[in-house]
């Protein structure tokens, strides 16, 4: 059987990494593509803040192609003995393109509210997080130009991320995974 490729997607905090983190216990292996930019960031010792991994992000796309950061992320799926390979943040279609290339891929939208994502992230506090609701709109403008509203659209299955606890959230993703492997 080829490997299942999970696809999470959604705006920035709407509780992608919340999901990856809580099923890697289960035994999913998982690939953070924001990871694949700040590593290339210190590969270049670029410091890693919100402008520097933004830039970036668009600089590989433009120089490399609209499926530039699942590339990145390529090898490590390729060699990984996983049968279930959650991608936490894919933002484009050409991403998926490119992961349909190495295995069997299904799509999981996360949605919240703009208040809510913007309320996840300030408690997230990640480097690159948004401080302001100035740079938190700019990220997702930046977010649907690299064309993440079209994936979020074509998603397999969608989860509502309103008023669930992280336990919950977790548990109706592992569900729909589930389904997807019987």
């Amino acid at each position: 059987m080829a490997k299942l490729i999970v696809c999470l997607t959604g705006m920035p905090g709407a509780g992608k990494s919340t999901i990856a983190d809580g099923l890697e216990p289960k035994g999913y292996e998982t690939i953070n593509m924001g990871n694949a930019v700040r590593d290339e960031a210190k590969r270049r010792n670029l410091e890693p803040t919100r402008d520097t991994l933004g830039n970036l992000m668009l600089e590989l796309r433009e120089k490399n192609g609209p499926g530039a950061i699942a590339e990145l992320v390529k090898p490590q799926i390729e060699s990984s003995t996983a049968e279930i390979i959650l991608i936490d943040g894919i933002r484009s279609n050409d991403e998926i393109k490119v992961l349909k290339e190495i295995g069997t891929v299904k799509m999981l939208a996360v949605h919240a509210s703009t208040d809510t994502r913007f309320g996840f992230l300030q408690k997230r506090a990640r480097p690159d997080d948004p401080q302001t609701r100035e740079h938190f709109d700019e990220r997702d403008y930046r977010e649907m130009g690299v064309g993440i509203s079209n994936s979020i659209v074509l998603s397999d299955y969608a989860i509502s991320n309103v008023g669930l606890s992280k336990e919950e959230l977790v548990e109706q993703s592992y569900k729909v995974i589930q389904g997807w492997i019987e």
